[in-house]
């Protein structure tokens, strides 16, 4: 992996529910950045289980951006908001069926 090339927000599939951090500083000027680890974090997220997709609040609601890239994604998870970060980030949760 080359010095720009992002590391990714994991290397291997959960076979757990999990939570992946969206809101390191490479992700806060850098939407289309979150969006791709984000749609690789739920790729990475077994059956059965689901991931928290904890996005910068630079992005504003995930609604906004990340919502219709998941249903495009995917026919086989359910997503919804949870809540908004005390650090000012946001919580989306994506149920892998």
């Amino acid at each position: 992996m080359s010095d720009s090339t992002p590391e990714p927000v994991t290397d291997h599939v959960h076979e757990s529910s999990w939570s992946a951090n969206l809101e390191l500083p490479r992700h806060a000027d850098d939407r289309a950045l979150t969006v791709e680890q984000a749609l690789d974090a739920v790729r990475k997220t077994a059956s059965g289980y689901h991931v928290n997709l904890v996005t910068h609040g630079n992005h504003g609601h995930p609604e906004t951006y990340l919502f219709d890239e998941l249903r495009d994604a995917f026919d086989d998870a359910e997503y919804r908001f949870v809540e908004r970060c005390g650090c000012g980030g946001y919580v989306t949760r994506v149920h892998v069926e």
